[in-house]
């Protein structure tokens, strides 16, 4: 695997200036079925768009000649305490992204000063991201494959030292993402030699990655989703979320399992955000509504 240090370099100023900049490297580098996963949205790619506009459509309000000796962005989460008041939210699949993605991004967010949520779809063991860091980790939740999996998958985060549970609740079914299917997404992953050969280019085109890849152990499966045959396969995501419904009856049993906080994430409307709390979560993560805030519920 790659250093640490060499990563670094990789994006110092100034070749790597701002956001824009590191996606620009992202593009350049990686092929393009594996860019598209993380540049790239679902239906239409709507709801993307309106989570730019609403970061672009907040301003500062500035109060000058005020002295400050001092900025504290310090904070604390759940009881824990965090330099920066923002999280890493759970990416699935980060593995494919660089080498051992998961840790890497793990200690960048504990040397920044934050926490790192892992994700369900992780290609990174829980115990291999806590070997990493030393820093506060979240768990995602999905439950493919059932309640005895997700809770086998909890035990191990909970005797990993994961110190709290974020539960997605938005994601029934895979979604649409338009730019996986021209791709070859499906091909690549389960379609065999015959059906991937129209999308192999992309990988050809991009031997540094396809290095790295294969150095880090070729990973095509979820580590963390142990079903009766073994780990879940990389390319039954779509199968397996269509097969589950998280309701918030099950919120209750994941409270009971994990003992710990518990976080409901893909919030949309007031009535869900009662639901929630409700239903015994500590805290929510509420989706993109274009900047408005939930329907009957305050905005503090």
């Amino acid at each position: 695997m790659r250093s640490e240090s060499a990563l670094a370099r990789q994006v110092r100023s100034p070749r790597v200036v701002t956001i824009a900049d590191l996606r620009e490297r992202a593009r350049r580098r990686l092929p393009g079925l594996v860019f598209d996963y993380i540049d790239g949205g679902a239906e239409d790619e709507v709801t993307m768009v309106r989570n730019r506009s609403a970061f672009a459509e907040l301003a500062f309000r500035p109060r000058q000649c005020v002295p400050v000796p001092g900025c504290d962005l310090k904070t604390t989460v759940l009881g824990i305490p965090l330099d920066l008041p923002f999280l890493l939210a759970p990416v699935g699949n980060c593995r494919t992204f660089y080498p051992m993605g998961d840790a890497c991004a793990a200690r960048a967010a504990h040397d920044a000063g934050t926490a790192y949520i892992l994700s369900t779809f992780s290609g990174t063991p829980i115990e291999d991201v806590r070997a990493a860091t030393a820093g506060p980790l979240w768990y995602q939740l999905y439950t493919p494959g059932g309640r005895a999996v997700a809770e086998a998958a909890l035990a191990r985060a909970k005797a990993a030292g994961y110190r709290v549970l974020v539960v997605t609740i938005d994601t029934p079914v895979a979604g649409m993402r338009e730019r996986d299917i021209r791709q070859g997404v499906r091909q690549v992953l389960g379609g065999g030699l015959v059906a991937s050969l129209p999308y192999l280019w992309q990988f050809a085109i991009r031997p540094r990655w396809v290095w790295d890849y294969l150095m880090d152990g070729a990973p095509r499966v979820f580590p963390n989703v142990v079903l009766p045959a073994g780990p879940m396969p990389s390319g039954d995501v779509g199968t397996l979320l269509e097969k589950t419904v998280v309701t918030w009856h099950d919120l209750r049993w994941m409270r009971d399992a994990w003992q710990g906080p518990v976080v409901v994430k893909g919030v949309h409307t007031g009535d869900d955000a009662r639901c929630a709390m409700d239903a015994g979560a500590d805290a929510v993560v509420v989706s993109n509504h274009g900047g408005r805030q939930l329907d009957g519920v305050p905005a503090s």
